[in-house]
């Protein structure tokens, strides 16, 4: 249905576009506290478990890049 032909429809509209978007805004919906520190635990304890493989890659990067920025 066509607005421009029926202005109150129009006025209806618009009041509830801005109500629907004072909601929004309004809205405390996302990532707490908690969740952020869950996060950080799992990365934590993902990081602790695989020390030595993050360790061994880390060495063979910075061992390749060593031997390529000789080459340069």
């Amino acid at each position: 249905m066509n607005n421009h032909k029926f202005p109150a429809f129009a006025g209806k509209e618009k009041e509830k576009n801005m109500k629907n978007f004072k909601d929004f805004m309004m809205e405390e919906d996302g990532m707490g506290v908690v969740e952020v520190i869950l996060i950080i635990v799992i990365l934590i304890s993902l990081a602790a478990i695989f020390k030595t493989q993050i360790t061994s890659l880390v060495n063979k990067v910075l061992k390749k890049i060593t031997t390529q920025a000789d080459k340069i």
